[in-house]
């Protein structure tokens, strides 16, 4: 059969990832999709010949995005620019025109991506975007293909690398947050602007999408509760240890009574489970399935060669299906377009959990008892709690609380309430725990 023709929009790392993998395994690839996969065309305004191993392989580099797309001999437009756009406007473009797409794009995907597959299926098209998240492993096909048969109960994920690279190397040298953020700008894992990253929208948006194929709804990005690592210090990490738990940004997506929760934010999970030993820049993803029990996929969430393995994935996937009946293949949420349920994404002052809350308080006879008050009229039942002695000099001291499973509408009053104490110094912190446990 006569290779696939693929135009190639980026040449960044993962675009020149791409262009590598497939010209070293080019004998292999074949063999696995039937025929041939080449880039004939690629567009980018910028790149590094230097850093592209193969780059002799396609056959025509430019730099009009659009009149790639708009080329006829091209069968998978490979969309590996990022943001929304024009990355959104030439996605569309390319399936009006009779192309399968394959993207990196966790931010396109997760905004505009149910524009993106009611377009595709009309036009009898496959999007392919396993390299969208967790990078190199495989987590979209096993949520698709591999965990059809079982009811997913939840998912918890470490899915970005830099948050992950920071808590570790708080929790394993004792250093500050800012102080290791700087290190992660330094070695490359932290953008300048580190914001996605630090704050959890970049998981937000992969969280967006793991949830809509666990639980077979519409994507809804702006209905997922978001928070960031700015706030945890070393104080904490190690506290966390002392009473046998981690620290780890994830991000969950449950199937509750009333919902769907969708939720990124730091998390503490006992020290023993596995996800609780993902270090540095790994990912990883645990599922629950009913019928399976818990399973972990773990590796590398970024990086050139990982993610193009998951960009090369999807491209076979397409070239298998070229010839197959648009109403057959694996459907692009996983559940058939007209089966997407409804069900409601949970506000997060809905949503039950258990907390870790430090303050700084007044070292005085009747502080305690007054906060432990304002625990149990919001109905908060302690779990632990942690004090250190005062230092010389010191008025106040930390102190840290396990709570039982509470709403999180009821922790907020109480939050609040404690604050306006004059017995507690500045801000509570909060941070959710999960048991994780099958």
């Amino acid at each position: 059969m006569e290779p696939v023709k693929v135009g190639l929009l980026g040449l960044g790392t993962v675009g020149g990832g791409t262009v590598t993998v497939l010209a070293r395994n080019a004998n292999e690839i074949a063999r696995r999709a039937g025929r041939g996969i080449e880039i004939a065309r690629a567009a980018a305004r910028e790149y590094r010949p230097e850093t592209i191993q193969g780059l002799e392989s396609i056959g025509q580099i430019g730099d009009d995005a659009f009149a790639l797309v708009e080329d006829p001999e091209i069968q998978i437009v490979v969309e590996l620019i990022g943001g929304y756009s024009p990355a959104r406007e030439l996605v569309l473009r390319a399936i009006e025109n009779g192309k399968h797409v394959v993207t990196a794009n966790k931010a396109l995907i997760a905004k505009h991506g149910n524009e993106i597959f009611a377009a595709a299926q009309k036009k009898g098209v496959m999007v392919g975007f396993e390299a969208a998240v967790a990078g190199g492993i495989p987590i979209i096909k096993a949520l698709r293909e591999g965990l059809a048969a079982n009811h997913i109960e939840w998912i918890a994920g470490i899915i970005n690398g830099t948050g992950n690279f920071i808590l570790t190397e708080m929790r394993d040298k004792g250093r500050d947050f800012a102080d290791v953020l700087a290190e992660a700008q330094a070695l490359g894992y932290a953008e300048t602007d580190p914001t996605f990253d630090i704050e959890g929208i970049d998981a937000a948006h992969k969280l967006t999408i793991l949830g809509s194929l666990a639980f077979g709804i519409p994507l809804q990005f702006d209905r997922c509760f978001t928070e960031g690592i700015s706030r945890i210090g070393a104080l904490d990490v190690a506290y966390a240890a002392d009473l046998g738990y981690r620290i780890k940004h994830l991000g969950i997506a449950r199937r509750s009574a009333g919902g769907i929760e969708l939720r990124v934010h730091p998390t503490l999970i006992p020290e023993r489970r596995l996800i609780a030993n993902v270090d540095g820049v790994m990912n990883a993803v645990l599922v629950k399935g009913d019928a399976v029990g818990p399973t972990l996929y773990y590796g590398a969430g970024a990086g050139a060669l990982p993610t193009a393995s998951a960009v090369i994935a999807d491209l076979v996937d397409v070239a298998r299906a070229l010839t197959t009946d648009p109403n057959n293949r694996v459907p692009h949420l996983a559940f058939q377009p007209d089966e997407l349920a409804d069900t409601p994404v949970l506000p997060m002052d809905q949503v039950e959990t258990a907390y870790y809350l430090r303050l700084s308080a007044l070292d005085q006879a009747g502080v305690m008892a007054r906060i432990a008050s304002i625990l149990g009229d919001e109905g908060i039942s302690i779990e632990a709690i942690k004090q250190k002695e005062p230092g010389e000099g010191e008025t106040h001291v930390p102190l840290v609380m396990l709570t039982h499973r509470v709403i999180e509408g009821r922790m907020n009053q109480a939050i609040a309430r404690i604050e306006a104490l004059d017995s507690v110094q500045g801000s509570v912190v909060r941070i959710r725990m999960e048991t994780l446990s099958g």
